[in-house]
């Protein structure tokens, strides 16, 4: 499934929204000079979050020639890795990059389908508090079950699943016109919002066990995005302002408290 749009009309511009896409763009293209065939493996490992870093603190990794991530610390493994960011700032850009073109447009959609609206429903300050606090708690989410893993970790996803985790929470009737994949049938048709988001936050969790101990599974930090989203559905009302509204779907908007 692929969501298209929402039925929910916001009240402003979602300037932060919009912000955090142009921006995630801008390092996908200029940072790490992403394109079709995805950034340069330098790159990520430069920049990227990876776990082992943040658990083994003044321990860094890099990349060697035959493509694999070695750590300060490893079995066999001597001298000094390439200059790169300190550990903590890393953890904010793996927040801002991606993996590949398809990485990169499917998290800016559903960014902005249900990122507007979840801004709409708190001042602008908040929502930069909790779409990086999700963030953080994302990754912490990775790190607790790969404290030791040298993959690096990146993607806007796991931020974004705490928006999507407040959106379930604050728009229980919402409405989203959602793009159904069947076999060899595609079809166009409205769902409710909490099934959306309720199977994809089941498929995430399948997903994660399907791993069987391979948290890189797939390529995909799917414990990342069952932190982020757990965070959204369990703190969005901290943050979310009580004279906002919600929204019941059918043109009339009811109270959030």
């Amino acid at each position: 499934m692929i969501p298209l749009k929402d039925n929910i009309p916001t009240r402003q511009f979602p300037v932060l929204t919009v912000a955090i896409i142009v921006i995630c763009c801008v390092v996908y293209f200029g940072l790490q000079r992403g394109g079709i065939n995805g950034p340069d493996d330098a790159s990520v490992v430069k920049y990227a979050a990876i776990p082992y870093e943040i658990t083994h603190p003044g321990k860094e990794c890099g990349l060697v020639q035959s493509g694999e991530v070695v750590c300060q610390g490893d079995p066999g493994v001597e001298g000094t890795p390439p200059k790169q960011p300190s550990t903590w700032l890393t953890i904010v850009f793996a927040m801002f990059m991606h993996g590949g073109l398809l990485h990169l447009a499917g998290n800016m959609l559903f960014l902005w389908i249900f990122g507007n609206n979840v801004e709409d429903s708190m001042s602008k300050w908040r929502f930069a508090a909790f779409y990086f606090i999700g963030g953080l708690a994302a990754t912490a989410g990775q790190v607790l079950v790969s404290p030791s893993s040298h993959i690096p970790t990146l993607g806007a996803s796991g931020a974004i699943a705490a928006v999507l985790g407040g959106y379930a929470l604050l728009y229980p009737r919402a409405r989203v016109v959602t793009l159904v994949f069947i076999i060899i049938f595609v079809t166009v048709i409205e769902l409710p919002a909490l099934l959306v988001l309720g199977l994809w936050f089941l498929l995430q969790l399948a997903s994660a066990s399907a791993q069987h101990g391979d948290v890189a599974g797939g390529g995909v930090a799917y414990y990342a995005h069952i932190g982020g989203f757990l965070f959204g559905m369990l703190l969005i009302r901290m943050f979310a302002n009580h004279t906002n509204d919600s929204y019941d779907g059918s043109g009339s908007r009811i109270p959030v408290y």
